[in-house]
């Protein structure tokens, strides 16, 4: 599964302004919203649904990473969004370390291979060092899409 596939370009976030966890994933669930990715109505639902995930386990799994995720009936189509942090997102990451890029991922609830295979991809390239260290240096959406064609051309190749 191709990254570019799945991210939302409109619910890019360059700069989270949120530096805790729980605001950060209202900041980008409010950019799904905005991208009509999510309607108004259930945005309450899924930031409930994200942090009581989070509470249960933290997806902050080091390097500077965390993947929230939830699978839910009202999404159709897989959707994935990055957000990047200058200053660190406190995510009760597991190596106790400030979160510097998020992608939150919306599944459809009846699609779990889907769910898996987005997450390889998504994991795939939070496991390099290059692309972790590139990812925390984009000032703007342009630069978080150049990097995901990069990603998913490499990946192409193996």
């Amino acid at each position: 599964m191709k990254l570019l596939d799945i991210v939302v370009e409109k619910a890019i976030i360059p700069e989270l302004i949120a530096t805790e966890r729980d605001a950060a994933i209202e900041e980008i669930i409010d950019a799904m919203v905005s991208a009509n990715v999510l309607s108004e109505e259930l945005r309450d639902e899924f930031v409930k649904a994200i942090i009581k995930r989070e509470n249960r386990g933290s997806t902050g799994f080091g390097h500077g990473v965390a993947v929230p995720h939830v699978k839910h009936s009202a999404i159709t189509k897989m959707a994935v969004t990055v957000a990047t942090s200058r200053t660190g997102v406190e995510f009760n990451a597991l190596d106790r370390q400030p979160v510097y890029s998020i992608f939150l991922l919306l599944s459809p609830e009846d699609k779990p291979e889907d769910h898996l295979d987005a997450m390889e991809a998504i994991f795939g390239n939070l496991s390099q060092d290059t692309f972790r260290r590139f990812l925390r240096q984009v000032n703007n959406v342009e630069d978080v899409m150049t990097l995901l064609e990069e990603a998913d051309a490499k990946t192409s190749l193996h």
